[in-house]
């Protein structure tokens, strides 16, 4: 048996989270609902604009969904660069903590570690500005092939990809993983994201990826149409599996050409929808490392998805491993 169940690949970031209310959004030009890119003068200013009232957690999606699979009892590695300061600390030793193995050497270059400011409204909608710093640095010489090797999973992040240093980092880590008889996934992360690089990602997945994650607007963007089904379609033509997350409406699933439909979770309060994408993508990546049925991969993506949303912040509050029961 492989050692490990999956090994995320992505942006380290610490999460700065702070509640606040739609005039705080249009106050400070934020654009509601999407992750927007900002340089360290604009992240000081956003720091003051909080005012005390935020909340630092380690993050970043891929090592979210990490965190995810270690709740379920899974065993998970990750690969991904923060500095030698104190935000870095604060990175390695939350995600040790919980059991991820975790061992790329900090970037000692000058940037900081990223941090990104998460702007939580009433109705739970999170407005992310980020500040990727070291994180971007990633390349093929962080990529730990031993890691890889001894992963049923390797499960890539799609906000990574903005640099051509981590694209080629991507690429060798697919390569690995399918010289090794392993799978490969991939989350398209945001809409944006796949504007910015759609042909590469197009190419990604029509060549080295099996498991595919997206969004609504994700795929749509990646197929440039409003068809949410003809997208769907599409990915499903080169991907042994497509997840198709549409929040409250639940997921649809192609697994080989064959579509299975998986309802949300019923009466769920949602607080913050921070990290739902990356819960639901732990539930499902732990169940497909276990060898359960497509139907049963979907049920605990959305179990852990209600648990994540129900609460501030983008990781579990309890143990994962409850829900299987």
């Amino acid at each position: 048996m492989p050692l490990y169940n999956v090994t995320g690949i992505g942006n380290a970031i610490v999460d700065v989270l702070c509640p606040c209310e739609e005039q705080f959004l249009t106050d400070y030009n934020i654009q509601k609902g999407s992750m927007t890119l900002i340089d360290e003068e604009r992240a000081i200013e956003l720091y003051k604009a909080m005012d005390g009232h935020a909340t630092e957690k380690s993050g970043g999606s891929a090592a979210n969904t990490m965190a995810g699979i270690a709740s379920f009892g899974g065993k998970g590695a990750y690969i991904g660069l923060v500095s030698n300061d104190a935000l870095g600390t604060i990175f390695t030793n939350d995600i040790t903590d919980i059991g991820v193995s975790y061992n790329t050497p900090p970037y000692i270059q000058g940037l900081e570690t990223a941090r990104s400011f998460i702007f939580i409204t009433p109705d739970g909608e999170r407005s992310m500005n980020t500040f990727l710093g070291a994180c971007t640095e990633l390349s093929v010489e962080h990529v730990n092939s031993f890691l890889i090797n001894n992963s049923s999973v390797t499960y890539m992040e799609g906000y990574l990809f903005d640099k051509e240093p981590a694209k080629e980092a991507f690429y060798l880590s697919a390569k690995l993983a399918h010289e090794a008889g392993k799978k490969v996934s991939l989350t398209l992360s945001d809409s944006f994201c796949v504007q910015r690089h759609k042909d590469d990602f197009l190419n990604l997945i029509e060549n080295d990826i099996d498991i595919l994650f997206g969004n609504e607007p994700e795929l749509c963007a990646l197929y440039d149409t409003d068809d949410i089904d003809d997208a769907f379609l599409q990915a499903s033509k080169h991907c042994e599996i497509v997840v198709s997350t549409r929040g409250s409406k639940g997921a649809y699933i192609s697994n080989n050409g064959e579509k299975l439909f998986c309802p949300a979770q019923p009466n769920v309060t949602v607080l913050d929808l921070t990290g739902a994408g990356d819960q639901f993508a732990a539930g499902f990546l732990f169940g497909y490392t276990q060898g359960l049925s497509m139907e049963k991969c979907g049920e605990l993506a959305n179990k852990a998805a209600a648990e994540v949303i129900s609460h501030i912040g983008p990781r579990p509050l309890i143990e994962y491993k409850d829900l299987l029961e």
